[in-house]
């Protein structure tokens, strides 16, 4: 490596480390995870530093993100699939057990009617699928093109909202 690249490389790394650091760990959600990215991202950008213009140019900026967002969705399809092999569990053990978990039971069936017209319509179907037709959290997201994740989130905060409307307290992690 030649001086001007390695000038250039000290220049992108005060340039942009910290706005990597924070890309990759909104991909990531974990720090060590994060900063390994932002140095496998730099092994890449040491690849092509011959390529890389002026550090501080729109074009360079764009690149650089691109690279960090591709490095940390790599290692977000990496650590997902080995914990998918290495980690097996059953569907709904992830849930957390909520103290006002029978307030569905609670309302009446009025009070159920009118809060299913206060929902947008995917959040009533979400609802409808889970509970009246007992589907499963995949079959759900599957049904609506969400993801389980996406699915079980809002399901978690209709169940919040019913909470509240009948006057209980929304369910607080320990």
């Amino acid at each position: 490596m030649t001086k001007a690249e390695s000038d250039k490389l000290e220049q992108l790394y005060l340039l942009y480390e910290q706005p990597m650091y924070r890309i990759a760990y909104a991909v990531l959600g974990d720090e060590s995870c994060a900063e390994d990215a932002v140095s496998d991202a730099f092994l890449r950008i040491i690849r092509n530093i011959g390529k890389i213009g002026e550090p501080g140019s729109e074009k360079t900026k764009c690149y650089v993100v691109k690279i960090i967002k591709s490095t940390s969705f790599d290692r977000y399809r990496k650590n997902r699939t080995f914990y998918e092999k290495t980690l097996p569990f059953e569907q709904d053990s992830i849930q957390i057990p909520d103290e006002n978990a029978d307030v569905e039971d609670k309302l009446s069936e009025k009070e159920t009617l009118e809060m299913l017209r206060g929902l947008n319509d995917i959040d009533r179907q979400i609802v409808v699928l889970r509970v009246n037709n007992d589907m499963t959290w995949k079959e759900v997201a599957d049904r609506l093109s969400l993801t389980e994740a996406n699915v079980r989130k809002r399901f978690e905060r209709i169940r919040k909202s019913l909470v509240l409307l009948k006057g209980g307290k929304p369910y607080e992690k320990k």
